[in-house]
């Protein structure tokens, strides 16, 4: 039975990485490892139940991935981002077809966050409410 998805996203400066997702976008960090002094750092993040793994290891993983996050109350926090006055980042809510409203970020590495909330519960569901493996 499947668990849980963690996934792994590139990054290429700790202090950029940290700034971004622990100072702006509200994570918490839980871990970090090296192999030795100055070899690269793999760390997990984690806020709300959601777990990343970001790695400036070069076989991990590419840059410029793409993650969607369900949020509950994304107008909120949206505004809690923008109220951070992040001269990088000020992402907007865009209503999308499939009847969600999402705010997208881009990381410092060309990763974009799609933080999203589905506007009907069915549609979230898909008209069943049943899982599948």
């Amino acid at each position: 039975m499947l668990q849980e998805i963690i996934p792994i996203l590139r990054i290429f400066d700790e202090r950029k990485a940290k700034e971004f997702y622990l100072d702006y976008l509200g994570f918490h960090l839980d871990w970090e490892h090296r192999f030795e002094p100055g070899m690269p750092l793999y760390m997990q993040l984690s806020k709300s139940g959601i777990k990343l793994h970001l790695s400036e290891h070069h076989g991990d993983c590419c840059p410029g991935a793409a993650i969607r996050i369900g949020v509950k109350g994304i107008r909120s926090f949206q505004k809690q981002l923008i109220s951070k006055k992040n001269p990088y980042s000020r992402p907007g809510i865009e209503k999308t077809p499939w009847q969600s409203e999402e705010c997208v970020v881009t990381d410092p590495f060309g990763n974009r966050i799609i933080f999203y909330e589905f506007l009907d519960r069915e549609d979230q569901l898909g008209g069943t409410g049943q899982d599948e493996c």
